[in-house]
């Protein structure tokens, strides 16, 4: 089996893991509703108020939906065995750690980004605006994927690892915040987003680069202990 067939094989599985499991693919959607809800009741219905914060808004959602999934990344895998069995398998333990994360992002950011839309008008946010916070999303959400996946492989192994990876990862979710929302600032106020959505791409290429590795050593770690 080449590499193209095994990562395929792997997205697949998790896909269809997380089809049979669908409260897992509806938790990210049901928090961003409910804050996306919650924030006008507290900031007050003024939609040029609303507007203004929603940019950020989103951001921080986006950030806290992709923690609340972290901790289940790699905890199937680890408790039924499949784990260690991809240790063992001929093919690199970073080739199973990067499909795991594009599956995850599949269900998560890329379905965060397609509904955001509607989101986006509920807080008044600029209809213009629309098209570069959907593409900021698909760049960010990977990148904090990714990062998520990095904590998840270094705490798979204990039983209440959720508060632990947030302490980890969080300090290296803030750049993708700050030019994220960045890029929705600058879109709404007619500046140019190419910069902004350059620095996100750039960070998806070095994560993309680097945390598969970084989870497949701190999988062997966890394992071994």
């Amino acid at each position: 089996m080449n590499a193209t067939t095994f990562f395929m094989l792997i997205v697949r599985r998790q896909l269809l893991l997380a089809v049979r499991r669908p409260i897992e693919i509806a938790n990210p959607l049901l928090f961003f509703l409910m804050v996306i809800v919650l924030f006008p009741l507290g900031l007050g219905p003024a939609p040029a108020q609303l507007a203004t914060f929603a940019p950020g808004i989103f951001w921080i959602v986006v950030l806290l939906a992709n923690l609340l999934t972290a901790d289940t990344l790699f905890r199937s895998d680890f408790d039924d065995g499949s784990l260690e069995q991809l240790l063992l398998s001929r093919q690199p333990l970073y080739l199973s750690a990067l499909a795991a994360i594009t599956a995850h992002w599949l269900l998560t950011g890329v379905l965060l980004a397609l509904v955001s839309p509607v989101f986006a008008l509920m807080l008044n946010l600029a209809p213009s605006a629309i098209p570069t916070l959907m593409g900021a999303l698909l760049l960010g959400s990977a990148v904090l994927s990714l990062l998520g996946g990095v904590g998840a492989a270094l705490t798979v192994g204990l039983k209440r690892g959720g508060m632990l990876i947030s302490l980890l990862i969080l300090p290296l979710y803030l750049p993708v915040l700050i030019f994220g929302h960045g890029a929705v600032v600058a879109s709404v106020g007619g500046l140019p987003v190419a910069p902004y959505l350059a620095i996100l791409g750039a960070m998806l290429c070095l994560a993309i680069a680097l945390a598969p590795l970084a989870m497949a050593l701190g999988l062997r770690i966890s394992v071994d202990a």
